[in-house]
């Protein structure tokens, strides 16, 4: 069955091109056009992947994707985000908010369908399915649940690959690069800076249970998983 794509536009001639490409891709095209439009088509048909534009009416998208991650129906629903910012401050922010990828207009179609298809591999789950315990974490990738000293507590869907990553390879310095390369795949379209804010989102996700420590800056270097 084809994924589904929720395009968020609300430009109707960036949201015809969008629907069209889409569709070209193999893909099924679901459109809104505002934030009520998106959740509608979010309850009618449950979207694969959201397409989402930064500059929405009411509602923008950096408000719509901190909603979406808070919402259990469309916490792992992968987002990428689409805006004409190209500021790295708004990209940062743009991560933050809970997209998975961004892409500043203009945009070839190619790139994006490239995009698109990186950011679904990501999401297909491919961890082994063995529970790990360390250090008072506790994460089952069969269920897709953390426990924090016998807490449970909530990581969107990089987190949790990040996180188990660190767990399986605990005590080992990875660089920016490699951490791509493992937990995001090597045929995906982000910066190295990217790293630093999934772990900043698990670090704040770990901090009421003081586990935050676990996950370790090595400067100059990268980051490791350490109980020491």
């Amino acid at each position: 069955m084809s994924a589904k794509i929720l395009i968020v536009e609300d430009e109707p001639a960036i949201q015809e091109l969008l629907a069209f490409n889409v569709t070209q891709a193999g893909f099924i095209p679901l459109r809104a056009s505002d934030a009520e439009e998106a959740w509608q088509q979010i309850r009618d048909y449950a979207p694969d992947l959201i397409l989402l534009d930064w500059m929405l009416p009411s509602t923008s998208g950096v408000v719509l994707a901190k909603q979406l991650r808070s919402q259990d129906q469309t916490r792992d629903t992968p987002i990428i985000m689409l805006t004409a910012r190209g500021d790295e401050r708004d990209k940062i922010l743009g991560l933050e908010s809970g997209a998975d990828d961004y892409i500043t207009k203009p945009f070839s179609p190619r790139e994006l369908m490239a995009r698109i298809r990186a950011v679904m591999r990501r999401h297909i789950p491919v961890l082994a399915s063995d529970t790990v315990s360390l250090g008072g974490l506790e994460l089952s990738p069969e269920s897709h649940r953390v426990t924090a000293r016998g807490k449970p507590v909530e990581l969107g869907p990089t987190e949790f690959r990040l996180l188990h990553f660190f767990m399986t390879h605990a005590e080992r310095v990875y660089s920016r690069a490699q951490l791509l390369d493992q937990v995001w795949g090597t045929q995906v379209f982000v910066e190295e800076r990217t790293v630093d804010v999934h772990i900043r989102r698990l670090r704040a996700t770990l901090e009421s249970s003081g586990l935050d420590n676990l996950i370790q800056t090595v400067r100059g270097s990268g980051y490791r998983f350490s109980t020491n």
